[in-house]
């Protein structure tokens, strides 16, 4: 894991758990990716997406409930497998 993860997990460790965390992320405008963050969150997370203005991007932000710092950090962590998606 990277230092970026490092920082973002020593924050979370500050937090209380369970708790609803607000992920975004950015990824070329191209389904099979769209598709594979996607797959990153269950049924119940309310997922929204928004095309940037010249439709070349997909903003993607879904709020999970989340029960630990560790599983936010799967969530990440399969999430930089996916090209060229940018973590906000």
């Amino acid at each position: 894991m990277d230092e970026r993860y490092e920082k973002l997990k020593e924050a979370l460790l500050k937090e209380e758990w369970p708790s609803v965390y607000l992920f975004k992320f950015i990824v070329p405008n191209d389904a099979e990716r769209i598709a594979k963050v996607n797959a990153l969150f269950n049924e119940q997370s309310e997922v929204s997406m928004h095309p940037s203005r010249n439709d070349k991007y997909m903003s993607i932000s879904a709020k999970e409930l989340m029960l630990d710092v560790d599983s936010v950090m799967k969530v990440y962590e399969e999430a930089s497998k996916i090209q060229d998606l940018i973590a906000l």
